[in-house]
């Protein structure tokens, strides 16, 4: 714990240093609370870690600061050492990317921007506590050919060229190809998405990357029906297109009610107080798949007051589920799975 204490605050010095003027040793130390001893010795171990500190006498005082040009690389990538600094710790947000087909290129340009520093800057900036973390929530699946697939989509898309796609269709079970006019790929629910016009259905349809087994590049090009919103998902809780946005209202027990205000689900959200502990939450949304499991989600704890059809869903959903497990709720054990109260792959790809 020390250890860490002690790199720490060598990271504060240099960050003041570099990005502040006026830094002498005794003001260094009034602002860390440390020693002028201390002070001393962080700037030694700053040194001879690669960082080109020096001093500068201005009037009789001794000002400490970063050379520029001593930074090499990093001066000439245009970037500040604290710039450069912050998105080398970002790399575990960038990290969320791997199960991606973007992965290799995200992880490529960050291994050209670490090699902006130098290997003793780099080994100082690692023996740090990891200050930031991220968690990719349930990644999808890759295929093996998902990022040639994905290259491909980028390139029709920046050339609005037509595409006909094979695509794995979860209603079907069965492979279907596709002329489609693409759009967009958007990254979400930990996947990548193809937003595209079908022309034989004339209409825009959202498709899961990683279902899609072969992707042909046309010569031909097209032009856009519509310019698409650039938040095609703005009324869903997922990634739906499309569907009129209705009122919903919901009301979370006492328990669980600071939790769900302390979040932003949605940007038409509003929240109304009650004297219970409760609170009732408003939105403006489709009433779609990723609307009725987010709410399946908090289980006992919330209840839909409106609209009235998605009430009953809901009532006979739980209803269903009591099912499965028997009377006095013990499971079945069948081979013969019953039907589901709904269909379950309603994600808005075909």
């Amino acid at each position: 714990m020390g250890r860490n204490s002690e790199l720490v605050r060598q990271w504060t010095l240099l960050q003041q240093i570099a990005t502040t003027r006026g830094n002498t040793i005794p003001k260094l130390a009034s602002d860390l609370r440390v020693s002028t001893r201390t002070i001393r010795r962080d700037l030694e171990a700053l040194q001879l870690a690669g960082f080109p500190i020096y001093d500068d006498v201005v009037n009789g005082s001794k000002f400490w600061k970063v050379d520029p040009k001593g930074l090499g690389a990093v001066a000439r990538s245009g970037l500040t050492y604290s710039e450069l600094a912050a998105l080398y710790f970002s790399r575990a947000l960038i990290e969320c990317f791997a199960g991606t087909a973007l992965g290799k290129d995200v992880k490529s340009a960050f291994d050209k921007l670490e090699g902006a520093l130098s290997p003793a800057m780099k080994t100082f900036l690692d023996r740090l506590p990891r200050a930031i973390t991220a968690r990719q929530e349930h990644a999808k699946r890759q295929g093996a050919q998902t990022y040639e697939i994905t290259a491909r989509l980028l390139d029709a898309i920046l050339g609005q060229r037509v595409t006909v796609k094979h695509y794995q269709s979860l209603r079907s079970r069965r492979e279907k190809p596709y002329l489609v006019h693409p759009s967009r790929l958007v990254h979400a629910q930990g996947g990548l998405y193809l937003i595209a016009y079908v022309p034989a259905y004339t209409e825009v349809r959202t498709f899961a990357v990683e279902r899609i087994r072969k992707v042909s590049v046309q010569e031909a090009t097209f032009k856009p029906v519509a310019e698409l919103d650039s938040n095609p998902f703005k009324h869903s809780l997922g990634v739906f297109l499309g569907g009129t946005p209705c009122r919903v209202q919901l009301r979370f027990h006492p328990r669980i009610a600071p939790l769900v205000k302390e979040r932003t689900w949605h940007e038409s959200q509003q929240f109304k107080d009650r004297a219970d502990g409760s609170v009732v939450m408003t939105l403006e949304v489709t009433d779609d798949y990723a609307l009725r499991n987010w709410i399946l989600g908090f289980g006992r704890f919330v209840r839909v007051l409106r609209p009235a059809p998605l009430v009953q869903w809901v009532e006979d959903e739980l209803r269903a589920a009591h099912e499965q497990y028997g009377a006095g709720g013990v499971p079945v054990d069948s081979d013969v799975q019953p039907p589901l109260p709904f269909w379950l792959p309603g994600l808005t790809t075909s």
